[in-house]
């Protein structure tokens, strides 16, 4: 007589958890570090050197990155590490401040198409997807030739090439926000239209835009910077990333630093206010969904 034995399937391993629960992942945590570091020397950058960032010394230029030097110093003699700190204001500035008008129209957009009637929202929509239909970056580019050169203009042609984008973002979350039961038992109560509009639907139609506006900044500062490489931001002397970049191409054969550092700054900022961007927006999404 034969007895049929079946194996019993090995227990399955629960899920290796985090080692330390209670501390942030390690990129969020760098990214953090770093975008505290630009902060700081956006707002005080004489915290870190005292060299002048315009200061030429024709001595030393093209000078290797060393103890002196950290970064090197350009084909006038100035030190790249001063200059690459002061910069930092110049092109953190332009890329906030330029997010900081998209965001602003493009809300102002999305309102209007959302609750201003059937023909303001084809109107305000058509005139968005003829804007969307151009890369931002050319449409920048043809913003800032009819303004001219200029940190005010460029910061200016940004807004406008990120605006639509906004705009239809904060349409559609008024569009949800509009039919929600809060706002309805708000207008069976009799709250008047405009108070109805600033109390509930403004706050909440704009919450996600502070979550994007994180990750819209980045592809602000690397457009600023493409449109000062192409001499159209601020001018030289004054230091800004895009324009050293552009200074440092026609040097890449002999002095590869004064191309690199400036790039390397762009880069590591763009790449870490995606980071915390994309985390917050994580947070965001999670918290919504409960």
């Amino acid at each position: 007589m034969t007895v049929a034995t079946t194996s019993a399937a090995p227990p399955r391993r629960a899920p290796r958890g985090r080692p330390w629960p209670g501390l942030p992942r390690p990129a969020p945590l760098a990214a953090a570090v770093a975008l505290t570091l630009i902060g700081l020397a956006a707002a005080h950058p004489a915290l870190f050197t005292s060299a002048s960032p315009v200061e030429t010394d024709p001595a030393h230029a093209l000078t290797a990155p060393g103890a002196a030097h950290w970064f090197g110093t350009d084909q006038l003699g100035r030190d790249l590490f001063t200059r690459v700190l002061y910069g930092t204001r110049t092109s953190v500035l332009l890329g906030l401040g330029s997010t900081l008008l998209a965001i602003a129209g493009g809300a102002a957009l999305g309102l209007a198409a959302a609750l201003g009637g059937r023909w303001a929202d084809r109107t305000l929509m058509r005139l968005a997807d003829v804007l969307l239909a151009l890369p931002p970056i050319l449409l920048a580019l043809l913003t800032v030739t009819v303004l001219g050169p200029g940190s005010v203009n460029v910061t200016i042609a940004i807004a406008v090439a990120f605006a639509p984008g906004y705009a239809r973002i904060v349409r559609a979350e008024t569009l949800v926000v509009r039919t929600s039961g809060y706002v309805e038992s708000a207008t069976v109560l009799g709250l008047r239209r405009p108070l109805l509009i600033l109390r509930h639907i403004v706050p909440n139609a704009l919450g996600p835009m502070l979550v994007l506006a994180t990750v819209g900044f980045g592809a602000s500062l690397i457009a600023a910077s493409g449109l000062s490489f192409l001499g159209l931001g601020p001018q030289p002397p004054s230091p800004e990333w895009g324009t050293m970049l552009s200074e440092g191409r026609n040097f890449l054969s002999t002095a590869w630093w004064i191309g690199v550092f400036p790039g390397a700054a762009i880069t590591c900022t763009a790449l870490a206010v995606n980071v915390v961007g994309r985390r917050a927006q994580v947070r965001f999404t999670r918290r919504t969904d409960r």
